[in-house]
């Protein structure tokens, strides 16, 4: 697995297989290859790409850090409602 995650706050935005495509670039972040999703907030300059990480249990997207090679429960998580 791989994931995304925001340069300033650690905070995983995305957890993709290994064999997806991601290239985080100065304007966005494409996934696929051919592209299937185009990310307009993501860039070389607020996100990096971490490859070879596990599958942490119940991931979303914002509800993990991850921090020195290792998953943190994200303090300021707040589950959504419906």
């Amino acid at each position: 697995m791989k994931t995304v995650v925001r340069n300033n706050s650690n905070v995983s935005l995305y957890l993709l297989p290994d064999d997806m495509e991601v290239v985080i670039g100065t304007e966005n972040m494409t996934l696929g290859n051919p592209v299937q999703y185009l990310v307009l907030d993501c860039n070389t300059s607020n996100c990096t790409l971490i490859e070879n990480v596990t599958d942490p249990t119940n991931w979303k997207g914002g509800n993990y850090l991850y921090v020195n090679g290792a998953w943190e429960a994200n303090p300021a998580w707040i589950e959504p409602t419906v």
